[in-house]
């Protein structure tokens, strides 16, 4: 890891996101949205087993070592308003606990079906309602844009969260580039479609029944706030197939479905993009997928969530879960005129 500037632990001013050590409450067991696999009779064998419990087979209580895809160091700066002083989640857990179905649907899958995955070459195509379309290749992913790096909270929508230390650029630095036209009105994301690569593209019962290529959305205005973030790369370097190789998404205030993987297509458009989940599920899924406590999943609560951290499945704490994931003063303003529970 190369670094540009300095990193100073414990920042003075604590964003408005950072846990504190009070908020942790007693854990519980609670289902995961893979159970929607076994509900439509797609999901292979054990996929209606809870998330934690499939995770804590494999990921959470170790496995034997895989020789790893081949990542490099990254040169990157660490603005202090994206430090915080919570507790990271540990490297491993982060590359061996995912949801990426192109790979698989349980939480070892992507681990293990990804490792020989190619992203060079590799093309990130910026196009649609924009002045000047642009075409990326690997080198200018980590190259073109002064990288930093974001520690970010994750949530996923199974109620379970981690704390991610992404490297990257601003989305929005990206489009403004492009130069967006004032006619837009959204943007929309696509994953790589490559069944050879992603045996999960290619077997609907391996892949969770979900019509590839994943596709995802954000309004012009969610895409233009701060903190949306192309990451190419986590813990200082670039990132593993099974956390979205070579170029991801990541939005902090929304479940981590939204943060699409693998992205090979950006498009600024005029209208509302279909997403995937929401094709799949769209009672269970909305376009917007804000993280809401006080809004539950058909099937489960999100008012808490199990926080990933060092120790097996049994010992990850219980918290409290915060309303925009504790990112309401940098997005809350960007849903003022929205019924949150009509619009989840």
């Amino acid at each position: 890891m190369v670094a540009k500037k300095g990193f100073t632990k414990g920042i003075a001013n604590t964003p408005s996101w950072a846990l504190k050590e009070n908020q942790v409450t007693p854990e519980r067991v609670f289902a995961d949205r893979r159970n929607i696999v076994k509900a439509l009779g797609l999901g292979a064998l054990g996929a209606s087993l809870p998330g934690q419990v499939q995770a804590g087979l494999f990921d959470l209580f170790g496995s034997e070592d895989k020789p790893a895809f081949a990542v490099q160091g990254l040169d990157y700066s660490k603005p202090n308003q994206f430090q915080i002083s919570d507790i990271l989640t540990p490297e491993d857990k982060i590359t061996r606990h995912n949801n990426f179905y192109e790979f698989g649907t349980s939480k070892q899958d992507p681990f293990e079906n990804a490792q020989g995955f190619q992203v060079n070459p590799w093309e990130l195509r910026i196009e649609g309602l924009v002045d000047t379309p642009l075409t990326l290749d690997l080198n200018d992913l980590t190259t073109k844009f002064d990288l930093e790096e974001r520690i970010y909270r994750l949530r996923c929508v199974e109620a379970w969260s981690m704390v991610v230390p992404w490297v990257g650029f601003s989305l929005a630095e990206l489009l403004t580039m492009a130069g967006v036209s004032n006619k837009a009105t959204h943007v929309a994301f696509e994953t790589l479609f490559d069944p050879d690569q992603m045996p999960g593209q290619k077997n609907r019962l391996m892949g969770g029944g979900i019509h590839y290529p994943y596709v995802e959305g954000l309004t012009i205005a969610e895409a233009m706030n701060e903190l949306p973030f192309l990451a190419v790369g986590l813990y200082g370097k670039t990132l593993p197939p099974q956390n979205g190789a070579p170029v991801r998404l990541v939005l902090p205030w929304k479940y981590g479905f939204k943060s699409i993987k693998s992205v090979v297509k950006i498009r600024v458009t005029d209208k509302q993009p279909p997403t995937s989940w929401n094709q799949l599920a769209p009672h269970e899924y909305g376009f917007y997928a804000n993280v809401n406590p006080q809004v539950d999943h058909p099937r489960w609560s999100q008012a808490t969530e199990r926080s990933i951290g060092e120790g097996g499945l049994f010992s990850a704490k219980r918290i409290p879960t915060q309303m925009f994931n504790g990112y309401a003063e940098q997005v809350a303003d960007l849903y003022k005129d929205l019924d949150l529970r009509k619009f989840y």
